[in-house]
């Protein structure tokens, strides 16, 4: 083997490293501090690729059975219920975009039938296996601010 091809190698093994070590902030950690969350949820970058097939991921964020989005006019059945999404990044900062998703009841009020998509708070009558469980990963929630942030 070569040392460039070595190099590579070892390389690949320091990314994937990397990659399987991300700090994560569990849902019962996360500080909400005027209406933001200013630290990501890990330590990973946000993909916004990933966040768009997780926003429209009819069994993950299932986000346009409440929201139009123009970028996602391929996709069948947007929803009216929720603001368009269409320029919301040009209306919201990525900290606020976050906290949106992590637990919109907590930026609107506890009314809002978005539900908090990385919070424990999740309400009444949950089924019992999934106490303790949020619907993204935080990971996911870092996806989806990150496709959000591209809706100019």
């Amino acid at each position: 083997m070569t040392l460039y091809k070595r190099l590579l190698s070892g390389c690949a093994i320091v990314a994937c490293m990397t990659v399987a070590r991300a700090e994560v902030v569990a849902p019962g950690e996360v500080s909400i501090e005027n209406l933001r969350i200013d630290r990501p949820l890990t330590t990973q970058a946000g993909d916004p690729v990933e966040g768009r097939k997780v926003f429209a991921d009819r069994t993950l964020g299932n986000c346009l059975a409440c929201h139009v989005n123009s970028d996602l006019s391929e996709e069948l059945f947007h929803g009216e219920i929720g603001p368009a999404l269409d320029g919301v990044a040009a209306r919201w900062q990525p900290e606020q975009l976050r906290t949106i998703v992590v637990n919109a009841k907590a930026v609107f009020t506890d009314e809002s039938i978005m539900p908090g998509f990385y919070s424990l708070e999740v309400g009444e009558n949950v089924r019992e296996d999934l106490i303790g469980v949020t619907i993204l990963t935080a990971q996911q929630v870092e996806d989806v601010v990150a496709y959000l942030g591209t809706l100019q």
